[in-house]
């Protein structure tokens, strides 16, 4: 979905696609894949906001999913650039 090194044309491309199917605010789904080391670090990214672990078959990775409360695309760019500090994170 994104990279760590996406320029600004990407981000302001996601923003609109992101203004243009959603309504503000509201809820957002978040999905990711983590080696299993990385798992705290992309947690941190939500702060007390649950989410969903679920382990891959060999434990190797797992993957998080949260649905949050959003006020804007702003938002939803910001867990995500966040998100992707984290070492072999995926976003899906």
């Amino acid at each position: 979905m994104y990279h760590r090194a996406a320029d600004g044309a990407w981000w302001e491309r996601f923003r609109e696609l992101l203004d243009g199917q959603n309504e503000w605010p509201g809820p957002y789904l978040f999905k990711f894949i983590v080696p299993r080391a990385g798992l705290e670090d992309l947690k941190e990214v939500f702060g007390e906001h649950p989410v969903v672990v679920r382990a891959s078959t060999r434990g190797r990775y797992v993957s998080v999913t949260a649905t949050m409360e959003v006020g804007s695309s702003d938002e939803v760019i910001s867990i995500y650039r966040a998100a992707g500090q984290v070492e072999g994170v995926i976003a899906l």
